[in-house]
């Protein structure tokens, strides 16, 4: 129990929420000890005020009357109801008349005002009610001496209510705190049990394992929501890399191995120095597809990290796909097939890209169709949901609908195109582009022929 009480103490709503209840304590109690210390002299500056104008007034009694009015004076409002203190002392101290019976010794010993509250009795008090009073003392010429006071239990009593008021208050806001402190601290601890626990699974192996969602939608729930999306992302790109390992593995076996073999062949023809040079410009075709191959693999992840040497900058979409059209329109000649162009879009519609990776995206799928599509491609580009819509369009066998997504991942090939060049990459790298511009890219039947569809969203979407 001790241990859980001292482990609350680390969770750090519970330290904050300590930290304001103390910093709320300190101020109510120096309000309340300025607002009741205020009040308290008030009251007693009244108070005094009162006995000075009494006095002031005694004193032109005896300068008219002489001691014996000043003490009949004396005596008569003493007998008044709710009357001041008022005592008469002999020079050597004793009480000869007045209202008060007995007070707290050496009150009489000095003259002006008492240094503090002092205890007396009144006549006929059978209360055992202590009672309290401020003074002051004056002395006439032939000793005598005379106190003229007022009772201060009011206030003195006031000041007893706020203090009990205040330690009630005190008491309450600290159980309730404690309570707070408790309940709360103990939520948040049994919280961040439930996230280390998934955390220690997660880090044992479990991929599988996600962070506790309470559904409180509170700042746990947030953090853990972002943290389960992280881990999918991490799953996501783990898989893609053990993937990539696997088929690199596997399509890049045969042309090495292939490579190897034709090293030998030509190390065997020394006497043969043609034979030699053919087997040697086959050995560096060999090794310019390896590396393009890598080129790939390397612009793929440097497209999907969002590198920073990827600069988006704004484009004229026609000029993009005119320039791509230009590049690949004899090409296709040669091949005797149809490059067509569609732009039904303005001169002036602007995209926030980069104009290599775009050009690359486009290039990639006019190559897709130029290989497995028919004899006539089209290149469209339009408008539509706020989006640039580019298509490549081809009339040859297509693919089946399942492949759809299955040929947009690394180094797949289908069966109909492994005997023909290629590393099974251009597609990923079409829809790595196509993520970073935060567009999408998909494939589709064109019954016969296919349809690829790149989508990037227009400057301001």
């Amino acid at each position: 129990m001790f241990t859980k009480v001292i482990s609350l103490f680390r969770v750090t709503a519970v330290r904050l929420s300590i930290i304001y209840t103390l910093i709320f304590g300190v101020l109510a109690v120096g309000i309340v000890f300025y607002m009741t210390g205020a009040t308290v002299n008030v009251l007693r500056e009244q108070y005094q005020a009162s006995i000075d104008n009494e006095v002031t007034g005694l004193a032109r009694i005896y300068n008219r009357g002489g001691i014996n009015s000043l003490v009949r004076t004396l005596d008569r409002r003493a007998r008044a109801p709710g009357a001041n203190l008022y005592v008469v002392t002999s020079p050597q101290g004793e009480i000869i008349a007045g209202n008060v019976p007995r007070m707290q010794n050496g009150i009489m010993r000095k003259v002006g005002w008492t240094d503090r509250p002092f205890k007396y009795e009144r006549f006929d008090d059978e209360s055992d009610r202590e009672h309290r009073a401020i003074a002051r003392v004056l002395e006439v010429p032939n000793g005598m001496r005379i106190l003229v006071g007022r009772d201060v239990s009011e206030y003195e009593g006031f000041r007893e209510v706020v203090g009990r008021g205040f330690k009630l208050a005190l008491g309450t806001m600290v159980a309730l705190g404690l309570l707070t402190w408790f309940f709360v601290g103990r939520g948040a601890l049994k919280r961040i049990d439930q996230v280390s626990k998934s955390s220690q699974r997660i880090m044992g192996g479990d991929k599988s394992e996600r962070l506790p969602i309470t559904g409180a939608n509170d700042e746990f729930d947030r953090l853990s929501e972002n943290l389960n999306h992280m881990l999918d992302q991490i799953n996501h790109l783990d898989d893609g890399v053990k993937q990539m390992s696997d088929n690199i593995a596997h399509d890049l076996k045969t042309p090495i191995t292939r490579l190897r073999n034709k090293a030998e062949e030509a190390f065997s023809l020394k006497s043969k120095p043609e034979e030699q040079q053919d087997k040697i410009a086959d050995i560096i075709d060999d090794c310019d597809s390896i590396v393009k191959t890598f080129d790939a693999l390397l612009m793929i992840s440097r497209v999907e990290s969002g590198s920073t040497v990827i600069k988006l900058e704004e484009l004229k979409a026609s000029d993009i796909l005119m320039d791509v059209h230009e590049l690949y329109e004899a090409l296709v000649e040669d091949k005797n097939k149809l490059l067509n162009l569609e732009l039904v879009l303005p001169e002036t519609l602007t995209v926030m890209g980069n104009r290599e990776l775009l050009s690359q995206a486009v290039s990639n799928l006019i190559d897709n169709a130029v290989k497995y599509g028919g004899n006539e491609i089209t290149l469209s580009g339009a408008v539509g949901e706020n989006q640039l819509v580019i298509k490549i369009i081809d009339n040859g066998e297509g693919i089946a609908e399942d492949d759809h997504t299955r040929v947009i991942e690394r180094f797949v090939r289908l069966d109909k195109s492994r005997s023909m060049s290629g590393n099974g990459l251009g597609l990923s790298l079409v829809k790595a582009i196509s993520e970073i511009h935060k567009g999408t890219f998909k494939l589709a039947n064109n019954n016969p022929g296919l349809i690829a569809t790149l989508k990037i969203p227009l400057l301001g979407q």
